[in-house]
Formats: structure tokens, C-alpha cells, sequence
């Protein structure tokens, strides 16, 4: 095979000036006032916020893998960003604060802009001919979704650039003959790509797939080539499996690492791991404590299976049921964590002056609120949040110097599995004996679920008792021990040390969980079904009588639907032809059709299809990898009807040209959209052309006159930062959050 590199230098001088030119406007278009609007939009709310928590080490949970975040933190960093602006609010202004967000915006609007260039040389890499590709390079540069998501502080953008450095370098390795540089140059930079387009959304692991299912392919043809020695083909697997896996797995890992670096100190994501995990950060790395705890320590105790946190109470009273105080689980350090241990047979000593009486297996203990006096109790109530029959309130009742009621026992009721084995199977030892508290009364086992209570108990987690709970939501561990008669040489114990891999694993079950959690239904989602139709779009911000809206091209979309339906027909034919003798797959022209257009195809269904397996949140820029591979399609099959029926290179210009002219027609009538830019109410009626679309035509004045002269001027750059429109923030709410965070829950709320 001769090599056919589609390289900026190996081009000829009219594809180098028509990449220069494409990619010139490329900027003009992606990057036209980038500035605008100055004030928070959409997901800067989360991702800004972000970069503000890696620049201050501030550790965080998020669903999504690191890179793209760590790109743009290193963007405003290297701009002067001090982390210092929290990106609270859709509307909150950043000029007050000195804010370097459009250096911020400009990394994933270049990585937009690049994409331009990119779909130039991968469909050069599939045989098109300069004008079709040029096509393609501006259907992608002319759409609206792709330009809109471009120009704020998102990921899509980085994740539509890595998935379009993939096609680019996947479909010019497949040019290339076996072994040479150039094959070994375009297969690692496929690996290098994959694993940078999974390490900014799991969205990618679509992207291995389709590599990994036209590998597999390719592999299968090699296999009947008898011209392949079984030498060459042990060569050809081991490469590939170099490159499209160790490669990708070790780069994912690595912007891992680099997360782990940045973020050293704690932050509101502690809650979502594990204490271990936690004991890794800045200030939370805990003192060594007793081992074996006794009647009169004092305790904290953890949850085992939620990770919500310490058992906890505050002088705070349920506003029902009982009207005795609030019991609930809380993920940060506290006073009101501590427990002092009592035996439930003698309340009245002072077990804490006496020696140390170790607590073991079927002990039944009181357990005594420190900072309040009250007791961990329970009873048959239901609780404030779940009233299922078989879950029981759980309170603190009591006062200083009342001995309590035997509502107040519990049993303790060792794990042997769960324990570490030995002597904490038969005692309770801090950290490594895991335990169950059962009510004696009742009968109900101390539990808690991701069950948030209400506003009045500060959104903690719930803890119930219940008769029926599963095992992990009832399982408990003692953290902190202290006792004043412990010996001074008593067994000191702490978390075991937790290195890379243990973190990275447990990272990403955290985010997988969280990630399948977001199952709430949201104003501006929508299902895979309404994507290749376009059905709606998101708002991101309306302010000062402007509006941003994510819609696509219709025209666009449309088209490559159409190109992916025309596929599918032509398939079922040719299949059909087959089976009736017919040696269709014989002739060049179809066999490029099912290959070059084919694999697209499949490249589209492999980012399209699984999302339909999803019960999360979705919406429409979850299509927007998928948008590009139906793109390169239809414009490869353009390309083959150019050539294989209309041939004429005239009829052939005019036909791509009426094309791109209908595109660039649209883009212009919806731009005001992308670019939040002034319009009026009658221009913004007569852009709904789809009847379904739903932006919204009221936020925009009858006449231009309405916008006064410093909302409609040009910007202008000062220290820095780019100023321009002032006022009030929007009351609009963020329409995704994809972090998976919550603000830590505090007493004092």
C-alpha cells in the first residue's frame, strides 16, 4: 500500500490554502465576541467553579474524568486567575471581579476552532475531493450547537476535538503501509487520542468502542490474508493492542494522578469517598488512635456503606413525630460527632475515672451525646422523611443527669466478615472492627440510607432504625477512641495508607455511581428519540433582553440524518441484490460507499444508540459527538454521488455550493442565539422554524431602540479582563449539574 499521509505538509498548495482560509474563518466565527456575555453562563457555573477549587486545592467530586478541567484551569491560571471567584450563579458579572474568563473561554474555543481543520484532513484521509471536504469542514464551522458550545468554559468542545483527532488519525493510519513510521506514528497518536477523549467524558468510551469494533474487523480481513504470515499478524495484533489500550489506559490514569496532586486539601466533595481516601488529604490526616475502646470512651462513629458521614446530633428538635432531638449523619468533623459509651447496666458510674472495661461482641451499651447529654434513642414512630412501617425514628432524649430508658440500649453485634480477622472478630477495636447496633427493645438495627432530610435538619443525611434495612446501610465502625485510663503504651491504630491505585478505583466507582444517579427530570432535557431531529435545545442564559440558546443547524442536522437514513436503505438494497445474485460488493463505487461511509455510520449508531440504555439526565449536546461522525457520512457519500453520478465538475460546484449556502443561511438567521447578541422580538418568531423549538421570544424588545447604546456597544479590554454589558444577575438557574456535588450540610445554616 502506498502511503497517502494527509499531513498539513504533505498537502498540495491548494488544499494548504483552502485549510488556511477554512481555519481563518474558523476563527473569525468561533471566536466572534468570545467576551460576550460577560457575566456566568450554563455549566461555568460548575465547570468555572472547578478550575477555582484545583487553583485552591479544594478537594471535589465530579462525574466527569479530569482533563478538560485541569486544560482550563491551566488557562486561567496562566491568565491570573486566583481561584478566588466562586462562578456561583448563572448571571453572576465577571468584570467586579477581575475575572479572566474570556482566556478561560478561549481553550475550548480554540480546540472548537481546531476541529475545523481536522474534518478537512480526515475526509481528504477518506478519498474526498477537495471541494466535498471543504464542505464538510464548513458544515462543521456553520453549526450552531458545536459554535455555541465552543464559546463557554464547557467540556463538549475539548471532548468533540479529541473524538475529531481520533477519526483524523484512526482514518490515516488505515492509509498507511503495515510498519512503517508513518503507521506506527498514526496508530500511537489513535491510542494517545482515545485516551485523551476518555479522560475528559466517559462519552468517550463510545469512541474506543467504535476503534475497538473496526480494529476487530480489520484484524478478522488480515486474518484471511494469506499474504499475512502468522509472524506479521502476531505483529499487527500486538501493536494494536499497544497502542489502542495500554496507551489510552495509562493517559486516563495519568490525569488522574495529576488530579490527585492538585487537589490536596479537603473540600465539598469529601463526603462521596471513603474515610481512608480522606485521611489522604491536608488536615485530615488523623492522629493515631487507641485501638481498643471501653466503657467510658469517647467515640466517633462512621457509616460504612454511604460514606454520608459521622453519626451526629445538634440541639436541634424534629418538627414532628417525637419533637425530641435530631439524630442525623454528617460528612465532616465535628464536635457534635462525639459519643461517650455507657453500659447500659451502670449509667451512674463514672466509667470514664475507672480502668478501661473493653467493650466485645453482644455488649449492651448506651450512648451518651456529649455536647448535649441526650441519648441515641429509639422507638416505635416513624421517622420524619421515610415512614415505611418497619423503619423506626431514631432521637437523642434526655438531660444531664437522667439516666435514660431502656429505649436507650443497644446491642453491639459484631460482623466476623466485615472485620478485620483476629482479635477485633471478638472486641470492638476502632477502625478495624465493623459492627451493627441493634435496639433491644424493638429489635431494629441502627441504619442509614442517601435519604437527605429537609432544610430543618440542614439537608443531612437520615439515620432511622430499621427492622428490615440491608446489611451495608446498617454496618458502623468506631473512628476516633479516646479514654483517660487507657495505659500510655495502649495499641494506637489508624486507616491503613491508601496508594494511587486504591484512590483511582475507588474514584471511579464513585463517579459511576453518582453519574447513574442523575435521574432527575430537568426543564431542558430531552431523550435520545428528539436528537437527530433536533426537537428542542437547552437555554444558557437569558440577561439584558438577550438570550443564549444551544440549537443546532437544522439544516445541518437534517442532512446528515438524511445521509444516515440514505445509508441504511442502500444497505438493505445491496443486501437484497445479493441475495438475488446480484455482485454489487464487486464494484469499486459501493464497495467505497459500505467502507468509507460505513464506518461513520457506525461510528454515529456506537455515540447515538447507548444513550438510550441511560435513565440519567440528557440532553442535546450529548449528541453533538455523534452529530460529527453523521457529518463526515453524509459528506463522504456526497462525495461518492459527485463523482459517481453527477461527475460533472460544474454541475458538481453549483450542487456543493446551493448546499453551503442553505447552512450558512440558517447559521446566520439563529446566530443571535449562539452569540447572546441584540435582537427583536418579530426576528426571534421568524427564527422558530421549527414550531416545537422553545426559547424564548419575550425575553426580546419589539425594536433595536430598546437596547440602550451601552448594551449594544463593542467591548473593550481592561486589565486583563474584557468589559462590557453591567446588570442585575439573572434569577435563571443552572440547567445541569452534572458534579454530582452538594454543599456541605452545616449546623449553622
Amino acid at each position: 500500500m502506498a502511503s497517502t499521509s494527509t499531513k498539513f505538509s504533505t498537502l498540495p498548495p491548494k488544499d494548504k490554502a483552502a485549510i488556511l482560509s477554512i481555519t481563518g474563518l474558523a476563527v473569525l466565527v468561533r471566536l466572534y465576541k468570545i467576551w460576550q456575555p460577560s457575566s456566568v453562563v450554563f455549566d461555568e457555573v460548575h465547570f468555572g467553579g472547578f478550575a477555582s477549587k484545583y487553583i485552591k486545592g479544594r478537594y471535589f467530586m465530579d462525574v466527569h474524568p479530569p482533563l478538560a478541567k485541569l486544560l482550563i484551569t491551566l488557562a486561567g491560571y496562566l491568565a491570573g486567575y486566583d481561584g478566588n471567584f466562586d462562578f456561583k450563579d448563572i448571571g453572576k458579572d465577571y468584570i467586579e471581579d477581575g475575572v479572566p474568563y474570556v482566556a478561560m473561554r478561549l481553550l475550548p474555543a480554540t480546540l472548537g476552532v481546531l476541529v475545523i481543520p481536522l474534518s478537512f484532513l480526515t475526509l481528504k484521509a477518506y478519498g474526498c475531493t477537495s471541494l466535498t471536504a471543504s464542505l464538510g469542514a464548513l458544515l462543521v464551522l456553520f453549526e450552531n450547537a458545536l459554535t455555541t458550545q465552543s464559546r463557554f468554559i464547557l467540556l463538549d468542545s475539548p471532548l468533540v476535538f479529541f473524538t475529531a483527532l481520533t477519526a483524523y488519525a484512526w482514518s490515516n493510519f488505515q492509509n498507511q503501509p503495515a510498519f512503517q513510521s508513518s503507521w506506527y506514528w498514526y496508530l500511537f497518536l489513535t491510542g494517545l487520542s482515545l485516551g485523551a477523549t476518555v479522560s475528559v467524558k466517559w462519552v468517550g468510551l463510545f469512541t474506543i468502542a467504535w476503534v475497538g469494533v473496526t480494529t476487530i474487523s480489520g484484524l478478522w480481513q488480515l486474518l484471511g490474508d494469506l499474504a499475512v504470515t502468522p509472524k506479521q499478524y502476531a505483529k499487527h495484533f500486538f501493536w494494536r493492542a499497544v497502542f489502542l489500550i495500554v496507551v489510552p489506559i495509562i493517559f486516563y490514569m495519568l490525569m488522574f494522578g495529576i488530579h490527585f496532586i492538585c487537589l490536596v486539601n479537603p473540600g465539598d466533595g469529601d463526603g462521596f469517598m471513603s474515610s481512608e481516601f480522606q485521611a489522604t488529604f491536608n488536615n485530615k490526616k488523623m492522629a493515631d488512635t487507641p485501638a481498643d475502646v471501653a466503657f467510658g470512651s469517647h467515640i466517633t462513629i462512621r457509616h460504612w456503606n454511604t460514606q454520608g458521614g459521622y453519626l451526629h446530633s445538634h440541639d436541634h428538635l424534629y418538627p414532628g413525630g417525637s419533637k425530641q432531638q435530631q439524630v442525623t449523619l454528617y460528612p465532616h468533623k465535628d464536635d457534635n460527632n462525639l459519643w461517650l459509651v455507657e453500659n447500659s447496666t451502670e449509667v451512674e458510674v463514672e466509667a470514664r475515672a475507672l480502668p478501661p472495661v473493653y467493650l466485645k461482641d453482644g455488649d449492651v451499651i448506651k450512648l451518651q451525646h456529649v455536647k448535649t447529654y441526650r441519648r441515641l434513642h429509639s422507638h416505635d414512630l416513624r421517622p420524619p422523611v421515610t415512614e415505611a412501617d418497619w423503619q423506626n425514628e431514631v432521637s437523642a432524649y434526655g438531660y444531664k443527669g437522667f439516666a435514660g430508658d431502656a429505649n436507650d440500649n443497644f446491642r453491639i453485634e459484631i460482623l466476623e466478615s466485615k472485620s478485620k480477622p483476629g482479635k477485633a472478630q471478638e472486641y470492638v477495636r476502632a477502625i478495624e472492627t465493623k459492627f451493627r447496633l441493634i435496639h433491644t427493645i424493638t429489635g431494629c438495627a441502627l441504619f442509614s440510607h442517601k435519604v437527605k432530610l429537609p432544610s430543618w435538619a440542614f439537608e443531612q443525611q437520615e439515620v432511622t432504625c430499621s427492622k428490615q434495612g440491608t446489611l451495608p446501610n446498617s454496618i458502623w465502625y468506631i473512628e476516633y477512641n479516646e479514654h483517660p485510663t487507657l495505659p500510655a503504651d495502649a495499641e494506637k491504630i489508624n486507616y491503613p495508607k491508601v496508594g494511587f491505585f486504591k484512590k483511582f478505583a475507588e474514584l471511579q466507582k464513585v463517579m459511576w455511581e453518582t453519574n447513574a444517579g442523575l435521574i432527575a427530570a430537568h426543564n431542558w432535557d430531552s431523550r435520545p428519540e428528539a436528537w437527530p431531529y433536533l426537537r428542542r435545545g437547552i437555554n444558557f442564559w437569558i440577561k439584558d433582553q438577550r438570550q443564549v440558546y444551544l440549537i443546532g443547524n437544522v439544516f445541518v442536522w437534517w442532512l446528515s440524518t438524511a445521509g444516515l437514513v440514505i445509508y441504511v436503505l442502500f444497505k438493505i438494497m445491496t443486501i437484497i441484490r445479493w441475495q438475488r445474485g446480484y455482485n454489487d460488493y464487486s464494484l469499486p463505487s459501493v464497495q467505497a460507499f459500505n467502507g468509507k461511509v460505513g464506518t461513520n455510520v457506525v461510528a454515529w449508531a456506537l455515540h447515538y444508540f447507548p444513550f438510550y440504555l441511560m435513565k440519567r439526565q440528557l440532553f442535546l449536546h450529548h449528541y453533538l459527538p455523534a452529530l460529527y461522525f453523521a457529518i463526515l457520512a453524509v459528506v463522504v457519500a456526497w462525495d461518492l454521488f459527485c463523482k459517481n453520478v453527477l461527475r460533472q465538475k460544474a454541475i458538481t460546484t453549483v450542487a456543493t455550493i446551493g448546499l453551503l449556502a442553505i447552512a450558512v443561511y440558517i447559521f446566520v438567521t439563529l446566530s443571535p442565539l449562539a452569540y447572546g447578541e441584540p435582537w427583536t422580538k418579530d426576528e426571534c418568531e421568524n427564527a422558530r422554524l421549527m414550531k416545537h423549538w422553545d426559547f424564548e421570544c419575550n425575553t426580546f424588545p419589539t425594536d433595536m431602540s430598546s437596547y440602550d447604546a451601552s448594551t449594544i456597544a463593542n467591548v473593550s479590554s481592561v486589565n486583563g479582563s474584557i468589559v462590557g454589558e453591567r446588570s442585575t444577575a439573572s434569577s435563571f438557574q443552572s440547567p445541569e449539574d452534572l458534579s454530582g456535588e452538594e454543599a456541605p450540610p452545616r449546623d449553622e445554616l
